[in-house]
């Protein structure tokens, strides 16, 4: 039922639905057949399930407009009368049930106004159960989302605790990573340095070998015309032996004495100089083997650079998968966070719009019992200004007299209220 009307519901049907909200238990003749203490009943149990009347509260406040009139043992049925005539008459009203309700429906109730009654008060009681039925579900997906939300809470906290564990890391670990790259720098200078000496060796050695070569070519050349000469001295010097008359050619022997004279020195020198070449070999071969000790040295710091390079990309990988990590699962979390949020606002809405009628409904509950209470109040003091009045002895008034004596008390009231 979506919206409060007021469709007659038959006595098997107030039976049934009186069964099944464990209201109350009647028959079908007992409606057909209402009499006074029945419906006395049957309506104080139906404010009670409306939460407009409690056992507690019924029994304090028959005590409070008691303790007001004299001889108070002798009004306690008529007051309680009065007080659920009140609070009937009151419900019936704020449900805008087109039938008046009058005391008359509870002294000499009638089978068909207390049909028509029961209905009205039957549908409002199915209409605010239907409604805290739809608020049911909404009110445990709302306990479900908060518990969802704490615990989406939790893992944004712990994902930003581990966020704020991996900076801490990366902080520490700054250093060594500036000092791999220092170390870096510094063994690719000392590289570029071998090299540069290591060109410098060669061209070195390239420019020895070529003067070691022409030297070569000098020293072989120049024992070969000494050869030539001591041949050619040793042929003159036979021949002045066995020809005086040669003697001219003593300046020719004695030219070309000091040519080999001259000889001997280029001689001496290409000796001088291949003592030289072989330091210089001798220097050489040392570079050779300084170069291959800078070379090998070089490979080992080139090995070092590759594995602090390697060292360097996996922790700068490292790094980034687990920003990446991090980062995602926070857009994860902050997206179904969003998601969440707008389902609970759309939820929330919801929500308010059936809380706000289901607060008017309670308003009104609560209105009608506490103006009924403050009725009885006013009631009380004006019985009693009417008890003071009667002279007849009380144990001779009759039940029925006190009782509408009290509701002419309450008519004035209420017809007073009414032109308020």
């Amino acid at each position: 039922m979506s919206k409060f009307d007021y469709p007659r519901l038959s006595a098997t049907e107030i039976v049934t639905i009186l069964t099944e909200t464990e209201i109350a238990v009647i028959t079908e003749n007992d409606l057909k057949n209402p009499n006074p203490d029945f419906v006395s009943d049957l309506y104080t149990r139906l404010l009670i399930f409306l939460d407009v009347l409690h056992e507690d509260d019924q029994g304090q406040l028959d005590f409070a407009a008691l303790e007001q009139l004299e001889n108070p043992d002798l009004h306690v049925r008529s007051v309680q009368i009065m007080k659920l005539y009140s609070m009937v008459k009151e419900v019936v009203t704020t449900v805008n049930c087109p039938m008046n309700f009058t005391l008359k429906d509870l002294i000499r109730p009638d089978a068909t106004r207390t049909e028509y009654f029961l209905s009205a008060i039957l549908n409002f009681c199915l209409y605010k159960d239907t409604k805290m039925n739809l608020l049911r579900p909404i009110a445990e997906d709302l306990t479900r989302l908060d518990e969802q939300r704490s615990e989406l809470e939790d893992k944004i906290s712990q994902l930003n605790a581990e966020i704020a564990a991996y900076n801490e890391v990366r902080e520490r670990e700054l250093p060594l990573v500036q000092e791999v790259d220092a170390k870096v720098k510094e063994l690719r200078q000392t590289i570029q340095d071998l090299n540069k000496h290591q060109v410098s060796l060669r061209t070195t050695l390239n420019k020895l070998k070529e003067k070691t070569g022409a030297l070569d070519e000098k020293f072989s050349q120049t024992e070969f015309d000494l050869v030539q000469s001591v041949q050619q001295n040793a042929d003159l010097r036979s021949k002045i032996v066995q020809s005086p008359e040669k003697l001219q050619t003593l300046k020719k022997m004695s030219k070309q004495s000091a040519q080999m004279q001259a000889i001997l020195e280029q001689v001496n020198s290409a000796k001088s100089i291949e003592k030289d070449y072989k330091s210089l070999k001798a220097r050489l071969n040392d570079d050779v083997v300084l170069d291959k000790s800078l070379e090998a040295k070089l490979i080992e710091r080139q090995g070092k650079v590759e594995q602090l390079d390697e060292l360097q990309q996996q922790l700068e990988k490292e790094r980034n998968l687990k920003s990446e990590d991090a980062t995602r699962a926070f857009e994860n979390v902050k997206l179904e966070m969003e998601s969440k949020r707008q389902d609970l606002e759309a939820r929330q809405k919801k929500v308010e719009a059936v809380v706000t009628e289901v607060d008017a409904i309670t308003s009104k509950t609560k209105f009608v019992k506490e103006s009924g209470a403050a009725k009885l109040q006013e009631l009380a003091s004006k019985a009693e200004e009417i008890v003071e009045k009667v002279t007849v002895s009380s144990e001779t008034i009759p039940m029925c007299s006190r009782v509408f004596a009290v509701s002419a008390i309450y008519k004035l009231h209420w017809d007073s209220a009414a032109s308020d």
